[in-house]
C-alpha cells in the first residue's frame, strides 16, 4: 500500500511539474516576459544554461508566500509617489498586491535576475544593470508612479457615485477585466503577464479603448469625434499616435490625448505635459482635423493679433475650478470652451420655446453662465459659455470705447439682458418691430432659417470669430470656424472701424454690413434713420453713436462715445422720432430733433 501511495504520489508531483512548466510557458514563451535564453526580446539571461522560463518570477519550492510560487525579492513597498489629481475622487496609497510584484521588474530597483531560488547568485541579464532595468527601458516604470495610472485604490460603490458616474459599476467587473479579491484595482485588472495576445499584455485590446471604457464611462462619449472620426494623420508635423499601433482617431479614441504609463501630464495622464494645448495642437493643426484643403490650422488662429491665446497659460486651467473665473486665475485654455469627451461636429438648431440657437456639438458638456449669472454644469447656448469669462468675471480687459452710460460697462451678460431698452438679440428675440427694422440683410445666420426678420436672433460668433471662417466678411472665408483668433481686434469675422474721421466704405463697416443693408442705410433720407447719411458722410464711425451689445436706459443701441461726443450727450426717443442733445465735429445739436 505504501508502495502503491508513493507512486501516486510521484505520478502527481510528476504532473504538478508537468503543469507547470509546459503550459504556462506555453504562453509567455514567445514575449517578452520569457528572460531565459531562448526568450525573443534582448532583455534575457546571457548564458545558454538558462533554460526555464517560468523561474523568472515561480519556483515549486520554498517560494515566497506573498503571491503563488513567488520567486521574486519584492521592492520596498513604501517610498512610492502615488498618482494624484485634482479630479480623482480614489485614495492612493502605496502599491500591494499583484502590483508591487509587478514592480518587482518595473520599478528599476531589483535586478530582474535576482530570485529567491538562486539565493546570492544573480542570473546576468542581457539590456539591465545589475540593480534593475536600465533607464532607457520602455518599461521601467520607476517609484514616480504619479505618472501612471492609478493601482492599488479600492474600487467600489462609493467611489462610483462620488464620480457622478464617470465609472463602471463594480459588479459588472467580472470579465477579463476585473477587480483584485479585495476589490482593488490593479495592474492585473488591465495586464495579464502569462498573455501577450493583445499587445502589451493586456487582458483584452485597446482598439477604439475597448479596454479604457470597460471602466471609465463618460457621459457623451460614444457620439463624440475623437470616438467616432475616422481621419487618419496626413504625415506632417508629429505622430499623434507615438505610443499606439491605431492609424485614425477612433482606433485611438482616448489615447488620442492620454497615456496610461509613464505620461508626460501626470494629472489626468495627458500626453503632453509641458503646455495643455499640445495634447490639441498634435491634430489640431490640420495634420489629422481638418486636414482637407484647405487645412484649417487652429494653432495659427491662436497665435493671430487678437485671438484666445492658449499658448500664454501654462498650468493654470483645472476642470474643478468655478464657472465664474476670478482675476487671479484668469486665463482661457482649449477646454474652457471644448470637453474633448463629448465634442462633435453636429450643428445648433433653432428651439421652438426661446428661438434661440442650441450649442453647436463642438461645444457639448462645456460648463456655463445663464442669463440670470447662475452657473450651469453645461450650457444649453453658446452665450453662456461666452459669460463663464465675459460676465461677471474680474480682471477682463477694459473696452477700447468709453461710453456715456456705464452701468453694465464690461460685462456682457448685463449687456445682453433682455430687460434692457435694446441689444442685440444674443440671449433673446429683439424688440424691435419688423417695420421698424428695414436695413435688415438679405442672409441667413446661423441658427436660422431665412432671410433676417426682427425674430431672428444671433450668436456671438456671428461678429466674434476667425476672421478666415464661416462668419467672414465680406466674403465667406474656408478657415476654421469658432472665435480662436482674428486679424481684427476684438476677435471680429469683419473689420469695424472706431476710428473718428474714418471715411465710410463697404470694408470699413463690413462687420455691420453684414447684417445690415449698406445701400439702405446710406440711402438718402435712410429708411431706418433718415441722417444715417448725414453722419457717415461726416466720417463719423457707428461706433460714435452705438453701442453694439446692449444699453440698459436708450433704444437703438445709443450709447455714445465720450471721446468723439461732448456736451450733454443724451438722447429721446419719441414715437415718431427723437432728438440729441449733445456736440459733435464742432457741431452743437442743442438739441436737433429728428
Amino acid at each position: 500500500m505504501t508502495r502503491v501511495l508513493g507512486k501516486w504520489v510521484a505520478v502527481a508531483l510528476l504532473a504538478g511539474a508537468s503543469l507547470w512548466s509546459v503550459q504556462p510557458q506555453a504562453g509567455v514563451a514567445t514575449t517578452k516576459h520569457n528572460l531565459s535564453f531562448s526568450g525573443p526580446g534582448t532583455v534575457k539571461a546571457t548564458s545558454n544554461a538558462e533554460t526555464q522560463t517560468c523561474v523568472f518570477c515561480h519556483v515549486p519550492h520554498n517560494a515566497s508566500t506573498v503571491a503563488p510560487l513567488w520567486n521574486r525579492n519584492n521592492p520596498t513597498a513604501t517610498g512610492y509617489t502615488p498618482y494624484t489629481s485634482t479630479t480623482t475622487k480614489g485614495t492612493m496609497g502605496q502599491p500591494n498586491g499583484s502590483s508591487l510584484l509587478c514592480l518587482s521588474c518595473h520599478d528599476g530597483t531589483v535586478a530582474l535576475g535576482e530570485l529567491l531560488s538562486r539565493g546570492a547568485t544573480k542570473v546576468a541579464i542581457a539590456g539591465t544593470t545589475a540593480t534593475g532595468m536600465m533607464n532607457t527601458s520602455a518599461s521601467l516604470i520607476g517609484r514616480d508612479l504619479s505618472d501612471d495610472h492609478p493601482v492599488s485604490f479600492a474600487y467600489n460603490a462609493a467611489l462610483v457615485t462620488a464620480s457622478a458616474g464617470e465609472l463602471a459599476d463594480p459588479t459588472t467587473l467580472t470579465g477579463k477585466v476585473k477587480l483584485d479579491k479585495t476589490g482593488q484595482m490593479q495592474c492585473a485588472s488591465c495586464h495579464d503577464a502569462h498573455n501577450d495576445t493583445n499587445g502589451k499584455f493586456l487582458v483584452v485590446p485597446n482598439t477604439a479603448s475597448a479596454l479604457c471604457i470597460t471602466c471609465h464611462t463618460k457621459a457623451g462619449w460614444s457620439t463624440s469625434s475623437h470616438s467616432t472620426s475616422a481621419a487618419t494623420w496626413s504625415g506632417t508635423g508629429t505622430n499623434p499616435w507615438l505610443h499606439t499601433s491605431g492609424t485614425t482617431v477612433a482606433a485611438n479614441a482616448c489615447e488620442n490625448c492620454h497615456q496610461p504609463h509613464t505620461a508626460q501630464g501626470k494629472q489626468r495622464l495627458m500626453n503632453y505635459g509641458s503646455t495643455e494645448e499640445a495634447n490639441c495642437f498634435t491634430c489640431h493643426t490640420g495634420n489629422v482635423a481638418g486636414k482637407t484643403a484647405p487645412a484649417k490650422n487652429l494653432q495659427t488662429e491662436t497665435q493671430k493679433v487678437s485671438a484666445h491665446a492658449v499658448a500664454s497659460f501654462t498650468g493654470i486651467h483645472d476642470p474643478v475650478e468655478a464657472d465664474i473665473v476670478p482675476s487671479a486665475t484668469r486665463h482661457v485654455e482649449c477646454v474652457d470652451c471644448h470637453n474633448p469627451h463629448q465634442t462633435n461636429t453636429t450643428a445648433g438648431t433653432t428651439t421652438a420655446v426661446t428661438g434661440m440657437p442650441t450649442l453647436p456639438g463642438s461645444l457639448k458638456g462645456v460648463s456655463g453662465v445663464d442669463i440670470t449669472g447662475a452657473a450651469k454644469a453645461a450650457a444649453t447656448y453658446e452665450y453662456e459659455v461666452c459669460f463663464r469669462c465675459h460676465g461677471d468675471s474680474t480682471g477682463k480687459k477694459a473696452s477700447g470705447i468709453t461710453r456715456t452710460i456705464t452701468t453694465q460697462a464690461n460685462n456682457i451678460r448685463l449687456e445682453f439682458q433682455t430687460t434692457n431698452s435694446s441689444f442685440h438679440p444674443v440671449a433673446g428675440v429683439g424688440k424691435t418691430a419688423q417695420a421698424n427694422m428695414p436695413s435688415l440683410a438679405a442672409i441667413t445666420l446661423p441658427g436660422n432659417t431665412g432671410a433676417l426678420t426682427a425674430s431672428s436672433t444671433m450668436t456671438c460668433t456671428s461678429c466674434h470669430s476667425n476672421n478666415t471662417g464661416p462668419q467672414a466678411a465680406p466674403t465667406v472665408g474656408t478657415g476654421p470656424n469658432g472665435p480662436h483668433g482674428s486679424t481684427i481686434s476684438p476677435l471680429l469675422t469683419a473689420q469695424y472701424t472706431t476710428a473718428d474721421n474714418t471715411t465710410e466704405s463697404a470694408a470699413a463697416y463690413a462687420l455691420c454690413y453684414k447684417c445690415h443693408d449698406r445701400t439702405s442705410i446710406r440711402a438718402s433720407p435712410s429708411t431706418s434713420f433718415r441722417e444715417h447719411s448725414l453722419h457717415l458722410g461726416v466720417n463719423a464711425p457707428c461706433s460714435a453713436c452705438h453701442d453694439p451689445h446692449g444699453v440698459s436706459t436708450n433704444p437703438r443701441l445709443i450709447n455714445f462715445d465720450t471721446t468723439i461726443v461732448t456736451g450733454n450727450r443724451t438722447f429721446t426717443k419719441t414715437a415718431t422720432g427723437g432728438s440729441c442733445n449733445l456736440v459733435c465735429h464742432g457741431k452743437s445739436h442743442n438739441p436737433i430733433s429728428y
